[in-house]
């Protein structure tokens, strides 16, 4: 049997929360039980053809394709699309389309959406 060094990686060492799958929030970047984030995914856009991917909420966490993880919390969310942090975390070329998103915390107010941009 090969015995292996501890290292700072290893189970135990750090502190984490039991329960479950632990992910992490794209908008404070801290971690946390999968069951307390929300998922989104990138879908195709409402025009066919031009590549264009809108970001919606996964809230059976059924839909196909890499998810990212958002605490549902408003200044998450506001976190998250200051640092442009869907398109990275979905690996997305461009700026998707967060309307879904956002739209679904109606108490953020007024928020700057990074629209896709139109090829010229």
């Amino acid at each position: 049997m090969i015995q292996r060094e501890t290292s700072a990686r290893m189970p135990g060492s750090a502190p984490t929360p039991a329960g479950g799958p632990v992910r992490t929030c794209i908008g404070c970047r801290k971690r946390g039980l999968a069951v307390e984030l929300l998922r989104v995914v990138a879908v195709d856009g409402d025009e066919p053809g031009n590549g264009a991917r809108a970001v919606t909420v996964d809230a059976a966490r059924t839909l196909p394709g890499r998810g990212a993880w958002l605490h549902p919390d408003p200044e998450c969310v506001r976190a998250a699309i200051r640092r442009r942090a869907f398109g990275r975390a979905l690996r997305i070329t461009g700026s998707p389309d967060i309307t879904a998103v956002v739209d679904r915390f109606p108490d953020m107010g007024a928020v700057d959406v990074p629209r896709q941009r139109k090829n010229r």
